[in-house]
């Protein structure tokens, strides 16, 4: 199975940072991604009352969905 964009893994995990941001990069094992992304996002929400947080969870989406495992 290929571990690359457009993977089953890569779609749940976009998925999975549309609702929590960095939830995605958690499942993908990559935990400092992750906690930067929930950190960043939660930040936006709060300073920005709503647009950056939103731009912030869609790159997580992003980011989730473009990963690309070395091998």
């Amino acid at each position: 199975m290929s571990a690359g964009q457009g993977s089953t893994g890569n779609v749940i995990a976009a998925l999975c940072s549309f609702f929590i941001p960095g939830l995605g990069q958690l499942v993908q094992g990559r935990i400092l991604w992750a906690i930067f992304w929930l950190i960043l996002a939660g930040v936006l929400w709060v300073v920005t009352f709503t647009l950056g947080g939103w731009i912030a969870n869609i790159l997580s989406c992003i980011h989730a969905a473009l990963y690309t495992r070395r091998s």
